[in-house]
């Protein structure tokens, strides 16, 4: 794949024989990358230092994984598996070039300590570019008037909230002062939706009658409860006409939830991720203790909600597909049995693997099966969170002037998804045997190779942090007539 045109080089690297798509557009064209750029897309460019014969594969943006948690302090003595090292490669592997992990914040701490703690925790080790979410635990009158204005400047644009565990959840008057803030300075508020009082209830009323297996972690967690704080969330946003984004949707109830919000004009935007397309409540009810391995929050549900979930990605009713990577071992005393394996489903830690397999598993069952075409995908996990996040058009596209994050992929292939085989840290996947018919041959970074046919070839401290734009999307829709005085 690899060779140098005759005579003075024109480029560092040009990508010959394309088939490129972007989240508009489908074209063959050649790629010329200088100084980690795209600087141009035209037909037989001139040589590069170094070329790469596509031949005919399908060229496609760097994938964004928008919503992944990396090395991030937990609280409940269990440990992380992959730091930004293993992480990032992982990604890399896997077609992915940027991912947005969460700086979180600790009752009783500021978010400029979780902000520079993460830093220390990414610099010199990331194999890929990165951004950094927020995570608002403590909203004290400080945090929000002080610190997310002055973080915002800086290029933390984005945050999220929740509506759920006891160490993370704001009452509903916290998430408008949140909310508000969002809105005069032009950021993007994340809202983990689910009714943390009906689940706190339901829990104890099933460990009082000793259902404390990994499988009632879903029944504890039911749809109703996800549809309900749905509703809410995307109420307090209209009441102050703020944008919003519900992440990690699960099924139809909460996803209907967003599609009438959407149709009324609101700008609520939602993200899904593959355990909603690929894992059933089932998953939790393996032998013995192996369901830990797929708990999540929210959880898989049944045929009827991947159904749902894939009719959404199809109609428009989200913009963003991640991966939610939370990851914990499995054997392992800081990881998924930190309080042993005879513990009840409300101590296991939260989260699953889903870096590498994230876009190999959308496009295998969604591009390659017709459920989504290929201008959809390039949206969902690429353009889309780029434009939601500020990180749009350095990131995103492949456009004169974007960075040169490119994978060529090969489809038609028949591929088992096995854990040893994987680059993450943890010890197994939920996906495990799962067939796959496209992986990426190769992946750029800015016009460097960081994976090419089976070997990765990045190296800690390639990716560079990236201050965010604060959104258009993030911005309140224009011109509303008869707003309240209290949103001036």
């Amino acid at each position: 794949m690899t060779g140098t045109g005759p005579g003075p080089a024109a480029f560092d690297m040009v990508i010959r024989n394309g088939r490129i798509a972007t989240a508009s557009d489908t074209f063959h064209a050649d790629i010329g990358i200088r100084g980690g750029k795209i600087v141009a897309l035209a037909q037989r460019l001139g040589p590069g230092l170094d070329e790469i014969d596509a031949a005919g594969r399908w060229v496609l943006p760097g994938g964004i994984d928008a919503h992944c948690h990396l090395d991030q302090p937990t609280g409940d003595a269990s440990v992380m598996a992959d730091d930004f090292l293993t992480g990032t490669r992982s990604a890399a592997c896997g077609g992915t070039t940027t991912v947005i992990p969460f700086a979180a914040q600790q009752k009783g701490g500021t978010l400029e300590d979780a902000v520079a703690d993460y830093h220390r925790r990414a610099s010199g080790k990331a194999c890929i570019d990165y951004a950094f979410h927020l995570i608002v635990a403590d909203a004290t009158p400080h945090t929000v008037q002080k610190e997310l204005p002055d973080l915002i400047r800086r290029g933390y644009t984005s945050f999220k909230i929740y509506m759920t565990y006891e160490s993370l959840k704001l009452d509903d008057r916290q998430i408008l002062d949140v909310l508000a803030l969002a809105r005069s300075e032009g950021a993007m508020t994340m809202v983990h939706a689910e009714n943390s009082d009906c689940i706190a209830w339901l829990t104890d009323y099933l460990l009082e009658r000793g259902m404390k297996a990994p499988r009632y972690h879903g029944t504890s967690r039911p749809a109703v409860a996800e549809r309900e704080a749905t509703h809410r969330a995307i109420s307090l946003a209209e009441f102050l006409d703020t944008p919003v984004l519900i992440v990690h949707v699960s099924g139809a109830e909460a996803a209907d939830q967003i599609r009438q919000a959407q149709t009324r004009g609101l700008r609520v935007y939602a993200e899904t991720c593959p355990q909603y397309l690929f894992l059933t409540a089932a998953d939790l009810d393996r032998h013995g203790f192996e369901g830990a391995k797929c708990i999540c929050s929210p959880p898989p549900r049944d045929a009827g909600s991947q159904q749902a979930i894939w009719d959404g990605l199809d109609n428009g009713t989200f913009q963003v597909f991640s991966s939610d990577h939370a990851p914990f071992r499995y054997e392992d005393a800081q990881g998924k049995k930190v309080a042993g394996e005879e513990a009840d489903f409300s101590r296991i830690p939260n989260g699953i693997p889903g870096l590498e397999t994230r876009l190999p598993l959308l496009f295998s069952e969604g591009v390659l099966k017709g459920r989504i075409d290929i201008h959809k995908f390039v949206a969902l996990t690429s353009t889309g969170p780029a434009r939601i996040y500020g990180l749009y058009p350095r990131k995103g596209s492949i456009s004169v002037g974007a960075d040169a994050d490119i994978v060529i992929w090969d489809t038609g292939l028949r591929r088992t998804i096995h854990n040893d085989a994987l680059h993450h840290n943890v010890d197994y996947t939920p996906y495990e045997g799962r067939r796959v018919t496209a992986w990426p041959a190769v992946t750029l970074l800015r016009g460097k190779r960081v994976f090419d046919n089976g070997a990765f070839l990045g190296q800690a401290g390639d990716g560079q942090f990236l201050p965010c734009e604060k959104p258009a999307l993030a911005q309140p829709r224009p011109g509303r007539a008869g707003r309240s005085p209290w949103l001036e």
